[in-house]
């Protein structure tokens, strides 16, 4: 970190203008718009979305993920759409969304849950499809009933699936997010940045609502999911 801080001094000190602020400046504004409340307030706002939308496309995603693992002809009937929406870009599954339902929260949510759910769907199908047959006939000696057999053989093996989904899946969500902000929310990251920009091109509030938000999202990948990785994968 040292060592990019003064690389970003030295250009910025290169430079000579505006459009390349130094660590200082950033910092100042970061400071300045930390104390009026409208950066933790858009933070929190963008947090939010985040966390409703990641959720959803979580749970939607590992169910889809697992029935398609487990279904030769559901897999076939859905691999070329599940193909589709995972090559279409971010901003057109946005813009869709925004036109079909409006320029409201739900559109915001829709819009990040189908960007996001046929990655977690693809990450788990595998999972689903790579379980150890030796537990499975395990689980038909003993007659495991349902319950038994989801809890004891299928959640133990998904699991370290499932957090890499959400480890990879968490970074495309708040980075779709502030894209849904910019284009058609009136508060967030997304519509901070977009308004500094609009308004007096600045690269200090640019740069400074970024590495808040970045660094908050880096945050929860150190101390939960990486933990939460970990923890799945101790058995090794």
């Amino acid at each position: 970190m040292l060592v990019l801080l003064a690389a970003w001094q030295a250009a910025a000190q290169v430079a000579g203008s505006r459009m390349l602020p130094t660590p200082l400046a950033v910092a100042t504004f970061i400071a300045r718009e930390s104390a009026r409340g409208d950066l933790w307030t858009n933070v929190g706002i963008t947090l939010a979305r985040v966390g409703v939308s990641f959720v959803l496309a979580m749970v939607l995603g590992v169910l889809l993920g697992v029935a398609l693992g487990r279904s030769k002809r559901l897999n076939t009937l859905l691999d070329t759409p599940l193909l589709a929406m995972l090559n279409t870009p971010a901003l057109v599954i946005t813009v869709l969304a925004y036109v079909w339902v409006g320029l409201n929260e739900t559109a915001a949510i829709l819009a990040v849950v189908l960007n996001k759910l046929p990655n977690v769907a693809v990450i788990l199908r595998e999972g689903a499809r790579d379980l150890d047959p030796g537990l499975e006939e395990m689980a038909r000696t003993y007659r495991f009933d349902r319950r038994s057999w989801v809890a004891h053989v299928l959640v133990p093996q998904l699991q370290p699936y499932a957090v890499a989904a959400a480890r990879s899946g968490l970074s495309l969500a708040w980075k779709i997010v502030l894209v849904i902000e910019l284009l058609g929310r009136p508060n967030g990251v997304g519509f901070a940045i977009n308004y500094y920009f609009v308004q007096s091109t600045d690269v200090a509030a640019i740069l400074g609502y970024s590495i808040v938000f970045m660094s908050v999202m880096i945050a929860i990948d150190i101390l939960l999911l990486q933990r939460l990785e970990a923890h799945v994968r101790r058995w090794r």
